[in-house]
């Protein structure tokens, strides 16, 4: 399907499996308003934030790096972070550490398109790899997968469900079609 702007319409889908932690990863889960969120880490870096429907077995953090991914997560859902300061990685192709990579330039309270994204990457051609890296995000929130939007501004797929892609946004400020006043 053909939107106006001449370029295809992508709903990138990503299917939440609960993977164990491997026995050199940590995983402990917390609430958060968006129901419960488990974080996966090794001993340098997070590896994952996951949208959950069930708690992990542990749910406090029991190494200040997963201390301090709490600490930012509550910050970010108080309102009162916009970037994250904690190292993290996730394993992927090339491709998809690029596209990975290009999310994280997206700025807090903006929004772009998969078309966009797919230039910015340095072909328009992409878009559907794009779409796809996009969708196996295992670092959501942190790498703000949440941030790219139809280029109608609709809100198409999010492996952590539509109803929390258009909170995060809310969120951020950057829900397409939010009546946002100035001052000036």
């Amino acid at each position: 399907m053909q939107e106006d702007a001449g370029e295809e319409k992508i709903v990138a889908v990503a299917v939440a499996v609960a993977v164990p932690a491997k026995s050199d990863e940590n995983l402990f889960s917390f609430d958060s308003p968006l129901g419960p969120i488990h974080v996966r880490s090794n001993s340098t870096h997070i590896t994952a934030v996951e949208f959950r429907k069930q708690h992990a077995e542990r749910t406090q953090p029991n190494t200040p790096l997963e201390q301090q991914c709490l600490s930012e997560l509550q910050e970010f859902f108080s309102g009162k972070r916009n970037e994250f300061t904690f190292p993290f990685e996730q394993a992927g192709t090339e491709f998809q550490k690029r596209v990975w990579d290009e999310l994280t330039r997206i700025p807090f309270g903006k929004t772009i398109s998969y078309h966009e994204l797919a230039v910015r990457l340095g072909d328009a051609k992409c878009i559907r790899a794009a779409g796809t890296a996009n969708g196996r995000n295992n670092l959501a929130i942190v790498v703000p997968c949440h941030r790219v939007i139809g280029s109608d501004g609709s809100l198409t797929g999010y492996a952590g469900g539509l109803e929390k892609k258009e909170w995060l946004l809310r969120l951020e400020g950057s829900l397409p079609g939010m009546n946002q006043t100035s001052l000036f």
